[in-house]
C-alpha cells in the first residue's frame, strides 16, 4: 500500500515569508538604530556618537571629588582625604594594594548592573529591536564609561572636563582621552602607551596646551583616530548582530546580558592594568620603550607613526 505524501508547500511558504519579513525588519532596524545613535548627524555611528549619547544619560558622568571622597573618608583621615583629591590618591600616601582593590569592587558593580540591564533590554523582538539596541548600546557604553572614569581617578588623572550646563558636553581633549581609554579596554595597538604617555606628562607637570595639542592635533591624536577605526568597525558589526539575535525574543536577552558579562570584565581589567602602571599611580614606574617614544614626540624629540591592529580579547 502506497504511503500518503504530505504536502509541505505551504509550510516551506512560510518559513520563505518569515525570512522575508525577518531580513526587512532587520534593514529597518538598522536605519532606525543609525538614526538614534547618530550624534553628530554625519550619517555614521562612531565611538564619538556613542560616548557623547551615553555622558548625557544621567549616572553617568562621575565628579572626581565625590567619588574619591566618598572611597577614603572611612579609612583616612580629612587631611589625607583632600590631598588625594588635590593631587593624586598615590600622592596621598594611600598604598596601591587599596587602590587596587576599591578598583576591582567598581568593575565588580559596574559590570554586576550592566549585565542584569542588558539581559532586559535584550528580551524584546519584532518593531521594538529599533528602540532596544540603541538603549543597549548606549546602556553599556554607559556603565563602561562609569567605569572609566571611576579608574582614571583612583590612578591619579585629573577630573573629566565636562560642561554640565550644556548637557555634559565634552571637549575635544576630553573625548580623545577618553577614546584612549576605550581602545586600551579592547587592546588596540598603541591606545596603552598614549595613555601611559599622558600619565607621564600630567606627572611631570607639562603644559596643558601643549598635552591638548598632542591629543587633538599631535602625536597622540593618530592613535586617537586608529581606536576611532576600529570602533567604527565593531559598532557595524554589533549592530547588524544585534539585531539578528534581537529578531528572536527572550533569546537575544539572553545571549546580549551573557556577552556583555563576559566582555565587561576583561576590558576593564586591561585597563586598571595599564593605569596602575603609570608615572601617575606609582612614582616607581619605569617607562618602556614605547611609551617613551610617545612622550618624547609630544615634547618635540621625535616622531613615531600610529599602528592600526586589531587585538582579540583573552
Amino acid at each position: 500500500m502506497e504511503k500518503p505524501k504530505i504536502d509541505l508547500s505551504g509550510m516551506k511558504n512560510s518559513i520563505k515569508d518569515a525570512a522575508a519579513k525577518t531580513k526587512t525588519s532587520i534593514i529597518n532596524t538598522k536605519g532606525a538604530v543609525v538614526s538614534k545613535l547618530d550624534a553628530d548627524g554625519d550619517g555614521q555611528v562612531g565611538i564619538e556618537d556613542i560616548i557623547a549619547l551615553s555622558f548625557k544619560t544621567p549616572g553617568v558622568y562621575i565628579k572626581r571629588d565625590v567619588f574619591l571622597k566618598k572611597q577614603f573618608f572611612k579609612n583616612y583621615s580629612q587631611e589625607i582625604v583632600e590631598k588625594a583629591i588635590s593631587t593624586t590618591p598615590a600622592s596621598a600616601g594611600i598604598l596601591q594594594e587599596e587602590i587596587d582593590k576599591i578598583a576591582d569592587e567598581v568593575i565588580k558593580s559596574e559590570r554586576t548592573k550592566v549585565s542584569g540591564i542588558s539581559t532586559a533590554l535584550g528580551a524584546p523582538g519584532g518593531m521594538a529591536m529599533a528602540a532596544t539596541i540603541p538603549a543597549d548600546i548606549i546602556q553599556y557604553y554607559g556603565f563602561m564609561l562609569r567605569a572609566v572614569q571611576k579608574l582614571l581617578y583612583l590612578y591619579g588623572f585629573p577630573d573629566i572636563d565636562a560642561d554640565v550646563e550644556e548637557g555634559l558636553q565634552l571637549d575635544d581633549q576630553t573625548m580623545n582621552t577618553i577614546i584612549l581609554c576605550l581602545g586600551t579596554m579592547y587592546g588596540v595597538a598603541g591606545a596603552n602607551n598614549a595613555i601611559k604617555a599622558l600619565a607621564r606628562g600630567l606627572a611631570n607637570g607639562v603644559n596643558k596646551k601643549l598635552m591638548g595639542m598632542a591629543l587633538t592635533k599631535g602625536t597622540i591624536f593618530p592613535f586617537v583616530k586608529e581606536v576611532c577605526k576600529w570602533f567604527g568597525i565593531r559598532l557595524t558589526k554589533s549592530m547588524f548582530s544585534g539585531a539578528i539575535s534581537k529578531a528572536i525574543p527572550v533569546i537575544g536577552g539572553v545571549i546580549g546580558g551573557g556577552i556583555t558579562f563576559a566582555s565587561f570584565k576583561p576590558c576593564c581589567d586591561r585597563l586598571k592594568k595599564e593605569l596602575k602602571d603609570t608615572l601617575l599611580a606609582n612614582p616607581e614606574h619605569k617607562a618602556s620603550v614605547e611609551e617613551m617614544a610617545v612622550y618624547n614626540s609630544i615634547m618635540g624629540k621625535g616622531v613615531i607613526d600610529a599602528e592600526f591592529q586589531d587585538v582579540e580579547l583573552e
